[in-house]
């Protein structure tokens, strides 16, 4: 995707099993430097695995590493004073004050100064609480802190496992456009997280992984428009008529389920080109009952990573399989 010089992250061919079970089965990834990557994938996908490992909590069984162009093999501390992370839920000292748990912790690598403590309570916005024993903190809160210790050392490399996890509305607003003016200074955000419309206005590159493996990788806006989804309802006499119409706009179409009384077509189209389709449908007589644009991130998500239909198992009538489906993480 990119020059290896440029990359801020990097993994080829990672694996990692668990006894039988396979968490990563040949993942490789690529991200750039000064963006914000958005790590994506179901329950059980190995996201908080690939995070464990690139912070060397734990090792491969094969695979390679690269974190700021320099091999990574999980013993090299000297990296991860340039890597920011919050893995999984953050650990503090309860019976001491934010504040004190950041001069503590701040301790054992780069010491942070003073100044640079009430810089980053201020920008999690705990500075009101910051003298407060954490044991009294909220879940979000506690959240809150964990990203101001995972940019404690001014990293140039950021991990982050499901940071928004507990952030009220105004948190998560005031998170992305802290992460976003991070990656504008040229720090690398890599972030995992369920929250699909958010990252959609977050992130500037997507991975998706399924059972351990990339399934797609790339710069979002080209994948919104590669991966985008018209469907459009019609009677079932108009199906021959408008599947013709679909297939000169775009060379395929499909028809994905139907009820007694309409069947739903899809095409792979722009969502830009909506008014297009809607015309050449007219054009041909045809009136449709229902046409809507799938290139949002979360439709993107549920189509490469929803598992497949059961071949027995007869589809609702009218529903389309996984269009409104609940997404996990």
């Amino acid at each position: 995707m990119t020059a290896s010089a440029t990359l801020a992250l990097s993994t080829t061919d990672l694996r990692k099993s668990y006894g039988r079970q396979m968490a990563l089965d040949g993942l490789s990834l690529e991200v750039p430097s000064g963006v914000v990557y958005g790590f994506l994938g179901p329950n059980g996908a190995g996201k908080t695995t690939t995070m464990r490992l690139l912070t060397g909590l734990i090792r491969p069984n094969s695979g390679s590493i690269s974190l700021l162009g320099r091999a990574f093999t999980g013993s090299q501390h000297d990296i991860l004073h340039d890597v920011g992370a919050l893995i999984e839920s953050p650990s503090f000292y309860p019976h001491l004050s934010a504040r004190d748990n950041l001069t503590v912790i701040g301790a054992t690598g780069r010491r942070a100064a003073k100044a640079r403590i009430d810089e980053l309570l201020e920008l999690v916005g705990l500075t009101d609480r910051a003298g407060d024993r954490v044991s009294r903190y909220s879940f979000g809160m506690k959240q809150r802190l964990g990203i101001a210790v995972a940019l404690l050392n001014d990293p140039k490399l950021l991990l982050l496992d499901e940071p928004a996890n507990g952030l009220d509305p105004v948190g998560i607003v005031n998170l992305r456009d802290t992460l976003k003016a991070l990656a504008a200074a040229g720090k690398t955000v890599f972030i995992s997280s369920h929250i699909l419309p958010e990252v959609q206005q977050l992130a500037d590159i997507v991975g998706i992984v399924a059972a351990g493996r990339l399934v797609t990788q790339g710069p979002l806006e080209e994948l919104l428009t590669s991966q985008a989804l018209i469907r459009v309802k019609v009677c079932p006499e108009e199906v021959a008529g408008a599947s013709e119409v679909l297939s000169k706009l775009t060379g395929g179409g499909s028809i994905e389920t139907q009820d007694p009384d309409a069947v739903w077509l899809s095409a792979r189209i722009a969502a830009n080109r909506a008014a297009e389709v809607n015309r050449a449908l007219v054009g041909a007589g045809i009136y449709a009952s229902g046409l809507e644009a799938g290139s949002d991130l979360e439709s993107l998500f549920l189509q490469l990573t929803a598992p497949p239909e059961p071949t027995m198992q007869p589809t609702r009538p009218g529903a389309i399989p996984g269009w409104n489906s609940g997404v996990e993480s």
